[in-house]
């Protein structure tokens, strides 16, 4: 009763030590739980003490450890420890079968559902059909490169050149994600095309905007959100995690920033040559004035219109149930609001804090209550707050010998996401008794 009695001590109620099929059993459930969660996107802090509580409940001692491509599973005393690995390719976050794996990871530990039963469950979830339909996903890559426009303050022009874009965007990725040999140049094949497109028409309109378009439809690809993760696993002392998911978004921000200097040199020169060729296409012309008229400042409205529309646009991009759009529209909201409006009063740098400690804390509250996995509404949440243009930008000062620029850009991207990195950890100390109870009550 080692194990029990190790588990108490933590203010967990013992439970019986499986042995037999019901060990190898509980083994296959929690190796099958754990590979789920690692490929949909579950930060390796949340991993492993989630997995650490369902192994707690099922009378199971084990050891963690996680890292971006790769699980390791001990099971067992460690003299008599079995180590498994698991090899993982790093996916996107899936809202929707986060939340499912809750609930059985939930019918398992409370006894109403066998651990066999649980593991069948699981591959169920794994092999069923793609939640949302293609001209759905669509219409979210246009909507959310639409809302990313509102938020950096650009001309009404240039909203409808970036909903131009996030649809560029989603027909490249949709179409990469059938072809595996081009999945490793995502970013740079997408950058060259999205930037070609944005800054031939911004050649052709002459409104200087060619660097905001290209980042309002690139907006999904920034690693932003894999930033703050990374950083908030290193404050969790989870090193080989936090180092290899930094440098992870760091080549990321390098492929984009160098994707869009080859688009923006070749998306000048096609400008230049449909200029000279078509000259009714310029916006010199009476007829482009009349086809493309004089861009103005966007209404008051428009970032609080794109605050419900960026949201309800993640709800499908992160393939989250139809039944958590509302509560991720709400805990966005509140992250967003709670950061602009602290601040404009104490800073930037202690507003991003605020939202994060807000939405974490949220988060993990309304799991608590809900049934649900807190990374649905916390991913989302993080995803107005993140850093990912502000770094972007750094890349592309750095690429136009702006080095000076570039580096206290770099330097703003750190502090900001160090800041939601406090946040988030912040709100799991605040919501710990919730947290710790949240697989088994």
């Amino acid at each position: 009763m080692a194990v029990t009695a190790e588990y108490a001590a933590k203010g967990l109620p013992p439970v019986p030590l499986p042995t037999g099929s019901a060990h190898e059993s509980a083994s296959q459930f929690l190796l099958e739980l754990a590979r789920a969660l690692h490929v949909h996107g579950t930060p390796a802090n949340r991993l492993e003490t989630s997995l650490e509580s369902v192994a707690a409940r099922l009378g199971l001692e084990a050891q963690f450890f996680s890292t971006p491509t790769s699980l390791l599973v001990g099971i067992g005393p460690t003299v008599q420890q079995r180590v498994h690995l698991l090899r993982v390719e790093p996916g996107p976050p899936n809202l929707g079968h986060l939340s499912q794996l809750s609930s059985i990871t939930r019918d398992v530990v409370d006894g109403t559902a066998d651990p066999a039963e649980g593991s069948r469950r699981i591959a169920r979830l794994l092999s069923a059909p793609q939640r949302w339909s293609t001209p759905v996903r669509l219409l979210a890559f246009v909507l959310s490169s639409s809302a990313i426009a509102c938020f950096l303050k650009v001309n009404r022009i240039d909203v409808g050149v970036a909903a131009l874009l996030g649809l560029v965007t989603g027909l490249i990725m949709l179409g990469i994600a059938r072809r595996d040999s081009l999945l490793h140049v995502t970013e740079i094949l997408t950058a060259f095309i999205v930037s070609t497109i944005a800054f031939t028409i911004d050649s052709l309109t002459v409104t200087q905007s060619g660097y905001a378009t290209s980042l309002a439809g690139l907006a999904v690809l920034l690693p932003g959100l894999m930033l703050t993760i990374a950083l908030t696993e290193l404050s969790a002392q989870h090193l080989s995690s936090g180092t290899a998911r930094l440098m992870g978004a760091l080549v990321v921000f390098l492929a984009l920033g160098f994707g869009i200097a080859l688009g923006a040199r070749f998306g000048g020169v096609v400008g230049h040559l449909l200029s000279v060729t078509f000259p009714v296409l310029h916006a010199d012309s009476s007829v482009a004035t009349f086809v493309v008229p004089g861009s103005s400042n966007l209404p008051f409205w428009a970032e609080w219109l794109a605050l419900l529309v960026a949201p309800l646009a993640f709800t499908v991009l992160l393939n989250a149930e139809r039944r958590d759009a509302g509560i991720i529209v709400l805990a966005s909201a509140m992250s967003y609001i709670t950061a602009r409006v602290a601040g404009s009063a104490v800073g930037e740098e202690l507003g991003a804090f605020l939202g994060a400690l807000v939405v974490s804390a949220g988060s993990n509250v309304s799991a608590r209550f809900l049934k649900r996995s807190a990374m649905v509404t916390l991913t989302p949440g993080l995803l107005v707050l993140v850093p990912g243009s502000i770094g972007f930008r750094s890349v592309t000062s750095m690429l136009g010998q702006d080095v000076e620029l570039g580096v206290a850009t770099a330097f703003r991207v750190a502090l900001i996401g160090i800041s939601l990195a406090a946040g988030v950890l912040a709100g799991n100390v605040v919501t710990e008794s919730y947290e710790r109870r949240r697989y088994w009550r």
